[in-house]
């Protein structure tokens, strides 16, 4: 076998690199220094772009939405991250342009959210961004806040708008109030004939779904020596961002189910209402001031899935949490929230269920335990100690809007209402056993007597 040269792979190799050094510097001189201003490679490693040409266009519009009175503020997860201290720090270890170190993100896209009802629509500003060089791609839907189970459909209002220079995207969100008191974005949805290669649309921070925000305080501040207006509690807003997924309720579907089952118009009917409304309300300010999620369970989540509403002859309210958000200051909570206690079955490791009262309205809280690939809360039989439970695919949480209240839902809302109510949930069934009526219900053994006393307590 014939010996290598080393030294003649050696030469090779130094050749080879010097070949691609060379062409690099050709590369950069023909191409990217064009560019003014330092460049940076974005996480993808898509493209170049210039630190100068980012910040130069983030100035431009900015200086757009001062003049036309946009109540704007930063939006974009990835520059309000670098906001925390650690990264700071973390920065800080890093050689960086320093009159970009917020703005640049590496990403090709801003965002801005707006707030929608404290400006104007000036078909004006649209036109002053046009000539700034600014190309304008704007998405509209319908306004859900005009949509009821009389009227399916409201006119359109703007949802997105994406700016485009330099190849640059700005993308700005706008957020609707509520009447629950929230602000709402919309999903971002492309028509037949849009432009599907104006943007990187996958790199969109906000309009995969529509979302529910809190209002958040604003603070200005200067980032990269613009001024710019935050939220003061960047981490909040950030989780929020992450969980901001809403679900709209079905009215079309609502009004059918109501034509077919007409909804109970009498005065104890409407009082009911009423007081339902004012417990979710009541229950969501005190669970809030825990910082402990809830969600529509059982009859409370079909009613709002199945009719946009509660369902009158189901006498109660039913809400679940998960037992990893449990805590002890729950009971007494709601005891100062002017609720009393009405019984408390179980243990916080198993089967827990708590009910409380108000004014002649129920509230049970289910927590729910994850086993596997199975959810489930527990039931108990006072007089027996008979243990139940009931079993639900896993699901996630969604925000939605019931009795002008912004509550969570689970998204996967239609198989979370099969496995309780079976595949006719959507025909009313006014004799309940929640021993034996719910599909999904399980024989779970008995509590042992000499345990009755500690876990099967009735006020």
């Amino acid at each position: 076998m014939p010996r290598v040269n080393r030294t003649a792979v050696l030469s090779l190799l130094i050749a080879s690199s010097s070949a691609f050094l060379l062409f690099q510097l050709y590369y950069y001189r023909k191409y990217v220094s064009k560019l003014p201003g330092p460049h940076i490679l974005n996480r993808k490693g898509q493209g170049l772009f210039s630190l100068s040409v980012l910040q130069q266009t983030v100035k431009k519009f900015l200086a757009l939405a001062q003049r036309f009175g946009l109540p704007l503020f930063l939006a974009d997860t990835a520059a309000l991250t670098l906001l925390s201290h650690d990264a700071l720090r973390q920065r800080d270890r890093l050689v960086r342009e320093p009159h970009c170190s917020f703005l640049c993100t590496g990403r090709p896209i801003t965002s801005f959210a707006l707030h929608a009802n404290l400006w104007k629509y000036e078909p004006s500003f649209l036109l002053a961004a046009e000539q700034k060089g600014f190309e304008l791609l704007e998405l509209r839907g319908e306004d859900p806040r005009l949509a009821s189970l009389d009227t399916l459909s409201g006119q359109e209002i703007p949802l997105h708008f994406l700016f485009r220079l330099h190849g640059y995207i700005i993308h700005v969100v706008f957020l609707y109030e509520r009447s629950g008191n929230y602000l709402w974005s919309g999903a971002l949805r492309l028509r037949a004939d849009a432009d599907r290669g104006f943007a990187p649309f996958k790199l969109l921070d906000y309009g995969r779904h529509a979302g529910a925000y809190d209002r958040p305080e604003l603070v200005l501040t200067v980032l990269d020596g613009l001024d710019v207006r935050i939220p003061r509690n960047v981490s909040h807003f950030l989780s929020e961002q992450r969980h901001a997924r809403f679900l709209e309720c079905r009215y079309r579907d609502a009004r059918n189910f109501l034509q077919m089952y007409p909804d109970d118009v009498s005065p104890v009917a409407v009082e009911f209402r009423r007081k339902v409304k004012s417990l979710l309300h009541l229950t969501s300010r005190t669970l809030a001031a825990l910082n402990i999620p809830f969600w529509l369970s059982s009859g409370t989540c079909l009613g709002w899935f199945r009719q946009c509403s509660v369902i009158s002859y189901s006498r109660d309210v039913d809400i679940g949490i998960f037992i990893s958000d449990f805590s002890s200051d729950i009971i007494s909570a709601f005891r100062d929230a002017g609720l009393s206690l009405k019984h408390k079955f179980g243990k916080v490791e198993d089967s827990l269920e708590l009910s409380f009262l108000s004014d002649d309205v129920k509230l049970d809280v289910f927590f729910f335990y994850e086993d596997g690939d199975v959810v489930w809360n527990g039931g108990t039989q006072a007089k027996s100690g008979r243990k139940f439970k009931y079993v639900f695919p896993p699901f996630s949480l969604c925000w939605a809007e019931l009795l002008e209240l912004k509550v969570r839902v689970p998204c996967e809302t239609l198989d979370y209402v099969t496995a309780n109510y079976g595949a006719t949930w959507n025909v009313p069934v006014r004799s309940w056993d929640w021993k034996t009526s719910p599909s999904n219900v399980q024989e779970n053994g008995v509590w042992p007597p000499a345990e009755w006393a500690e876990l099967i307590q009735v006020y």
